[in-house]
């Protein structure tokens, strides 16, 4: 579990976030949305450590992260898995070598543990076989899941992913989003997802946080949003004829 309690952040004069609290739970998809520039992307930032709270806490099951040494702020990032926007692989490497990394600078488990692990990890993303292959050579989408295969490797605790389905067709972006979902659930991780992709929030969205010009304005379930009445997230939701249609075939699922 992950809670965020009272940070906010500022950039100059410019307050980014503002006494935001929430809850992640471990064992479940938990997705933070909202507009660009609302602030998603700085929240998980301050999450991990890449920026700094101004005020308020990260608690890490309990440990506030901001305030740990760097000895101890390492031993908790060794428990983070993080999915990028972009995939993030190293184009020079395989995709053995990719996923192999985290376990290079991670742990002390020999040549043959570490195939081992590539080769679950490589199963579990429906990549097997794949291994002497590099980036270059894969679809969008194999890229995605070969990302996803490296942010497992080192068994996380925790799973942070960025906009996951960036650049991938509606079809492609079903299978990572089944593969997060089933990941998460398999070995109940605190699983942390930045998106704005609705069909990933109606199917996959168990705890939601929605954050409006740097607050947090609303809270629920991927079956709460279709039934909400906040008028920020109707029009952020509801910001296409398509978006409408997709909510009222839920609906009437």
């Amino acid at each position: 579990m992950i809670e965020i309690k009272n940070i906010s952040k500022s950039f100059g004069n410019n307050k980014v976030i503002d006494d935001v609290s929430f809850v992640f739970e471990q064992g479940k998809t938990n997705l933070i949305i909202g507009e660009s520039g609302s602030g998603k992307t700085t929240i998980m930032k301050l999450m991990v450590g890449l920026h700094e709270v101004d005020s308020g806490e990260v608690l890490y099951d309990g440990l506030n992260f901001p305030a740990l040494d760097v000895k101890e702020k390492q031993e908790i990032r060794k428990k983070i898995g993080m999915l990028f926007q972009g995939g993030a692989l190293f184009d020079s490497q395989t995709l053995e070598e990719n996923i192999q990394f985290p376990l290079d600078m991670f742990t002390t488990m020999t040549k043959a543990e570490k195939s081992d692990r590539v080769n679950f990890c490589l199963e579990k993303v429906q990549l097997s076989g794949k291994n002497k292959l590099y980036p270059g050579e894969l679809s969008g989408g194999m890229k995605k899941r070969a990302a996803l295969a490296r942010a497992i490797a080192n068994n996380p605790q925790y799973l942070f992913c960025d906009e996951p389905n960036s650049g991938l067709d509606p079809k492609t972006s079903i299978v990572i989003d089944n593969l997060i979902q089933s990941l998460t659930h398999e070995f109940n991780i605190t699983t942390i997802v930045i998106t704005h992709d609705m069909n990933s929030v109606v199917e996959i969205g168990q705890k939601i946080l929605y954050i409006y010009k740097g607050k947090h304005w609303w809270t629920g379930n991927s079956q709460d949003i279709l039934k909400t009445t906040n008028p920020e997230l109707v029009d952020f939701v509801f910001a296409s004829g398509f978006m409408k249609e997709v909510f009222n075939a839920v609906k009437n699922r």
